[in-house]
């Protein structure tokens, strides 16, 4: 399956299983595929829901931040790349 590197994760909330993701390059959408990577992160979420400062969004560009829920415990550093 190829990929691009879309963003970078730079914060973890546990308590809602929600990871801040910087976009790096292209875009990320609801019903995108991403894949979550780092030294022990190693997982594929889909896109349920894209937040921008708790507000819903369906698209997100370069140089923003925004919140994915995830399945697992990410961490900050990890890159996370889009499953095309």
């Amino acid at each position: 399956m190829p990929e691009e590197l879309v963003g970078e994760v730079t914060h973890f909330y546990a308590r809602p299983m929600v990871a801040a993701v910087f976009v790096l390059t292209g875009d990320i959408q609801v019903g995108d595929r991403l894949r979550f990577a780092g030294y022990t992160t190693d997982f594929d979420a889909r896109v349920e829901s894209l937040q921008e400062e708790r507000q819903p969004i369906n698209l997100a560009g370069p140089g923003q931040s925004v919140g994915v829920q995830v399945p697992q415990r990410a961490r900050v550093g990890d890159r996370v790349f889009k499953i095309t």
